[in-house]
């Protein structure tokens, strides 16, 4: 079950979502909660909670439950608009103190129910105000969720998609979801990715001299077959295969359990 969450969207959109993107077979399975931008602060803001609450309710029959909300940065806008006008004071970059209570209240009703019941797996949209990751919103969910992916205009100007800063992104619950030799290879790549965007500048104007950095060299060699693995779509193989095509990027030796 995929319960959907549309805070302060476009109108249209929410129509061409609904037709083009889910149709009818993802409407089988799905529920929708939208409120539109033109709507209430009050009725931006419950659009959150009652899609949770929407969760929960499939999540006490057993069911393991999708829940997408896009945004929380509307969300919180919504929230800040509310508080605002009942008078309490802006403090976090124009927010009100008790938009982290709001954002770690929605955030906390997620994940696994009492025993015999399902779980709430839940993915949550931000939209960050000039890329800057230390903004109050994206800083405050970074805190309490298991993980975040980072998402570079930079990257998507190149053509590369999906634009995953791949250096930025984080998850908590990955060492103990792979095997010891799968996260030594992520870590490998991690490093190689990290060695070539330390460098890349020098490297792109010519000024980065051959075995200056052996870390650095290896980078080079494997750049563009990594950044191509990078943009992969989802994989026929599973996650097998994409550790296998992962290894063949970096032209080292691996074979999936």
């Amino acid at each position: 079950m995929v319960v959907i969450a549309l805070i302060g969207e476009r109108g249209r959109e929410l129509r061409e979502f609904v037709e083009r993107v889910l149709g009818p077979e993802g409407m089988k399975r799905s529920v929708l909660v939208t409120a539109t931008s033109d709507q209430s602060a009050l009725a931006r803001r419950r659009c959150a909670m009652a899609a949770m609450s929407v969760a929960e309710h499939f999540r006490a029959q057993g069911l393991h439950v999708l829940f997408l909300a896009d945004s929380i940065t509307r969300f919180a806008e919504a929230h800040r608009e509310v508080a605002l006008a009942s008078g309490e004071t802006p403090a976090l970059r124009g927010y009100p103190p008790s938009v982290a209570q709001a954002i770690m209240s929605l955030a906390e009703r997620a994940g696994p129910g009492p025993e015999g019941e399902g779980d709430i797996t839940a993915v949550f949209s931000v939209l960050v105000a000039g890329s800057d990751m230390e903004e109050t919103i994206a800083d405050i969910l970074r805190g309490v969720l298991d993980g975040h992916v980072v998402m570079d205009r930079k990257i998507a100007e190149r053509g590369r998609y999906p634009a995953i800063d791949l250096l930025r992104s984080v998850s908590r619950s990955l060492p103990e979801a792979a095997t010891e030799g799968e996260n030594a290879l992520i870590s490998q790549a991690r490093q190689l990715l990290g060695a070539w965007d330390r460098a890349e500048m020098m490297i792109q104007a010519g000024l980065y001299a051959k075995g200056s950095d052996p870390l650095v060299d290896a980078a080079i060699k494997v750049w563009p077959s990594l950044d191509g693995f990078l943009a992969e779509t989802a994989p026929l193989d599973g996650i097998a295969g994409s550790f296998n095509r992962l290894a063949e990027a970096m032209g080292v030796k691996y074979s999936a359990p």
